[in-house]
């Protein structure tokens, strides 16, 4: 019988399909290794939608089972899907201790928490709440294993750390370019998307500031905006608003940069070699967004909905133009080194080790 992974997720008007997406990733890359997968969702009616089987960006069924849990964040497991599993991960931005302990007798697995309730869990992947880059070596042996600098201990959960586990769609990985890509003069194509849902209404503002650089003959490229709660205002010359971009993963390859928030489509961005100034959609996604910039992974406009648009406008005109031109070749450089595609292959393999299921 084939090993159940359980991946629990979230999705709402403020966390967005970010989480289901890279649960569609990592699913894709157990079931490679032999296991079968479920999405537990909970949330919105979007989450009933992936909740009943169909995919949240195509349409088409999804590749594998679902179970709508209702709008709580919090919902429990159905005990006999629960009973089915051999391994959960949860990956819904805020978990409680009660939570995972209610997931036992499965061994538990939690994606990104900055607060103690993952030490009631057997494994922790951070990503970016504890930094981006960590090395490989030195190595040191604790109880006779090999252990890396990117993993410790929290408590009794082990805690995998650094960009080798930010999770892009497969095909990003099959898009990255064999050679690192060379950077225009100056930006002509870019592409601004701050999520399916923009909570905070980000769309907007990169409009106002776009349309006044455009205004001021600052910047002359083109924009694809996705906006889906609309535009106030004219596009001026060169802007295209679209309310939806199906098939993202796919169009990002098209433009020369993307100014976006922290998700899947900024690490995919980064995995292909995409330039990326990003503005944060709070405080808590802004520390995963400096601690990207700080690796030179991007280029952090700060808190968007806090933001100056003066500073913005500013910043923006340079990194747009042939002055930003070796800016956007080095972010390049250390966004791809950053961002291998190869996380949700990782993550299926912990998680296979993590249910002693023999290789």
């Amino acid at each position: 019988m084939s090993p159940l992974l359980i991946l629990r997720v979230h999705a709402d008007l403020r966390l967005g399909l970010g989480h289901v997406a890279r649960a569609l990733a990592i699913q894709e890359a157990w079931r490679a290794l032999g296991g079968e997968a479920c999405i537990a969702v909970s949330g919105d009616d979007r989450a009933r939608r992936v909740g009943g089987g169909t995919h949240p960006f195509l349409e088409e069924p999804l590749p594998c089972e679902a179970h709508y849990l209702g709008q709580e964040l919090h919902a429990p497991l159905p005990k006999s899907l629960q009973a089915r599993g051999s391994v959960a991960l949860v990956d819904q931005w805020d978990v409680s201790a009660a939570f995972l302990q209610a997931l036992r007798p499965l061994k538990v697995a939690v994606v990104e928490d900055d607060t103690d309730a993952h030490e009631c869990a057997d494994l922790l992947f951070q990503p970016f709440i504890e930094g981006v880059r960590w090395p490989d070596h030195p190595v040191k042996l604790v109880n006779g294993r090999k252990v890396r600098p990117f993993e410790t201990t929290s408590g009794a959960c082990r805690v995998l750390r650094g960009s080798s586990f930010i999770v892009v769609d497969p095909a990003a990985l099959v898009l990255r370019p064999k050679r690192m890509p060379l950077q225009p003069l100056a930006v002509h194509k870019l592409l601004v998307t701050f999520g399916g849902s923009d909570g905070p209404n980000l769309a907007q503002k990169a409009f106002d500031t776009l349309a006044q650089l455009a205004a001021e003959d600052r910047w002359r490229g083109a924009c694809t905006l996705l906006a889906p709660n609309g535009i106030q205002g004219e596009p001026f010359p060169g802007c295209t608003v679209v309310r939806s971009l199906p098939g993202l993963t796919r169009r990002i390859p098209a433009f020369d940069a993307i100014w976006c928030s922290a998700g899947v489509t900024l690490a995919e961005s980064l995995c292909m070699g995409i330039p990326a100034v990003v503005w944060g959609q709070n405080e808590r996604q802004h520390g995963i967004l400096a601690d990207l910039a700080l690796a030179n992974g991007c280029l952090d406009l700060g808190v968007g909905p806090e933001a100056d648009l003066g500073i913005v406008r500013e910043a923006l005109a340079q990194w747009l133009g042939p002055v930003g031109q070796d800016n956007r070749q080095e972010q390049v450089r250390d966004g791809m080194a950053l961002v291998d595609g190869l996380a949700a292959s990782r993550i299926a393999q912990e998680l296979w080790r993590l249910s002693e299921i023999p290789a």
